[in-house]
């Protein structure tokens, strides 16, 4: 038994309809319909409180509905898997490079040509989704926060909170035109990535999300180690005079480097890479 039957059994048990449901839930009368009739995947328990309000409208225990819900989704999910992924849409990718800071979108765009939903482009719309999602998720049981959202996008309060409720079951790999529009272009501000370490900078909207940013690391770095690299070694690497002939050997002994409460100038990192290359400062190894 799915928990599309068990809602509709107990609605015809308690001579309540769908529209009573749907007012109980706070969500639209179209949703519950295509939930009951299986057009939508119930959404999972633990990122929606849908199933708290069914159950307590239907007079269930709080953990039936999410249980059923939880086994309809897994073989839904099963089935999905058997099918190749799609990479993303045109306007889906257009969106995440024009949030991408300006300085990085030519060669992040080069990559994700190159290597159409690669790696890299999953990890980034990945990483875009999650922060919204979470965002998403925190704010759901504000109607504070929904009505303000639903005003900007020229919804009604149930609308939203169903839009909401799908947003959150999607992934990456069914992100669609409205998810971006909806969620990402307004929540987001933009985004910015450490190539070198995959360490994500996601800037969110600040007048409808709480908190200006979120980090993402994948590489161990040190806590006051800046994101994106020492700014003195970044402007010593672009000062053609100062950097001069540098070879990749030296520039990574040099971006191994550690400060503490200091941050050094690019003509530290000159006087630095002289140090290295001058015979004096080196013994021989002998075999």
């Amino acid at each position: 038994m799915d928990v599309c039957l068990v809602i509709k059994e107990r609605l015809g048990q308690l001579g309540f309809e769908q529209k009573e449901l749907a007012a109980a839930a706070e969500v639209t009368e179209s949703y519950i319909s295509q939930l009951l009739t299986r057009k939508k995947l119930p959404p999972a328990p633990d990122r929606t409180d849908i199933y708290e309000k069914m159950a307590k409208f239907l007079k269930l225990s709080s953990g039936k509905l999410a249980k059923l819900a939880e086994l309809q989704r897994r073989e839904e999910l099963k089935r999905d898997f058997e099918d190749p992924p799609a990479p993303l849409f045109h306007e889906a990718r257009e969106l995440v490079l024009r949030k991408c800071r300006p300085e990085k979108q030519q060669e992040v765009r080069a990559i994700f040509e190159k290597q159409p939903f690669g790696e890299l482009e999953r990890l980034v719309t990945q990483k875009l989704l999650d922060v919204v999602k979470r965002v998403a998720r925190e704010e759901l049981r504000s109607e504070k926060w929904l009505h303000s959202v639903a005003r900007l996008s020229g919804r009604s309060y149930k609308q939203m909170r169903v839009m909401i409720l799908e947003f959150l079951d999607t992934d990456v790999f069914h992100l669609s035109v409205e998810n971006c529009v909806s969620f990402l272009d307004p929540l987001i501000d933009s985004w910015d990535i450490d190539l070198s370490a995959f360490g994500m900078e996601i800037v969110l909207n600040r007048r409808l999300a709480p908190g200006h940013s979120r980090r993402f690391e994948f590489v161990e770095r040190e806590p006051d180690q800046p994101f994106g690299g020492e700014p003195g070694l970044n402007a010593f690497l672009k000062d053609a005079p100062l950097s001069g002939n540098v070879t990749q050997e030296e520039i990574d002994f040099l971006k191994q480097l550690r400060f503490r409460g200091k941050r050094p100038t690019p003509l530290y990192y000159y006087r630095e890479l002289q140090n290295l290359r001058d015979p004096l400062h080196f013994r021989t190894v002998e075999g």
